[in-house]
């Protein structure tokens, strides 16, 4: 009978394995290698392979659970045959009633942060203080400094969260606005244009 969830004890890498398990079930948020050989006071290379046999046996459609590397590090999800029951059970609303604004201003932020409300404002243009606000009360976005010119106006960058709820790795695998065959038309325009004076 097949069982892949079983580690055996007597490889020493097994045993590393079931203690990069734990670390990643207790863990709030993705583990990034470093910090998975510092905490297993192992070299990468072990890390790395030990990773892969987890990997192996928490995957989509043999687990409930999905080992992945998200947001600049490793950590465990729901498997995506799971998401709905996890969904009844935990009503995220950081997942769920993102609003055309809200969106629009998380998109700003993630290719072009860190952005300022006005910066966004001029982008969109109507006023972005309420869905700034609401993005940032869910965990999505948070304060990165402030604008060197007069007023000094706060900054956002996306967070970690931003990557886990999205299942990225890093802002780099968003995809490139010019792939987007999707979405209002204007905003694509407004974005290329900014970035364009960013790099002037």
């Amino acid at each position: 009978m097949d069982r892949p969830l079983r580690l055996i004890a007597a490889n020493p890498l097994d045993q590393l394995a079931r203690t990069l398990e734990a670390l990643l079930v207790v863990a709030a948020a993705p583990l990034p290698m470093e910090e998975l050989c510092t905490a297993a006071d192992e070299s990468e290379e072990r890390i790395a392979t030990a990773l892969g046999l987890l990997e192996e046996r928490y995957h989509e459609g043999r687990s409930g659970i999905v080992l992945e590397q998200v947001a600049g590090g490793w950590a465990f999800r729901a498997s995506r045959d799971a998401a709905e029951a996890c969904a009844r059970l935990f009503e995220r609303p950081v997942q769920r009633g993102l609003s055309q604004a809200a969106l629009e201003t998380l998109a700003i932020v993630a290719y072009l942060g860190p952005v300022s409300r006005p910066e966004i404002a001029r982008i969109r243009g109507v006023a972005a203080d309420s869905a700034v606000a609401g993005l940032s009360e869910r965990g999505l976005i948070a304060e990165a400094g402030r604008d060197d010119g007069a007023g000094g106006a706060v900054r956002y960058r996306t967070t970690s969260l931003f990557e886990r709820v999205f299942a990225l790795e890093s802002l780099s695998q968003l995809p490139r606005l010019d792939d987007l065959g999707s979405g209002p038309e204007e905003i694509r325009e407004r974005l290329a244009r900014v970035a364009e004076q960013r790099s002037a």
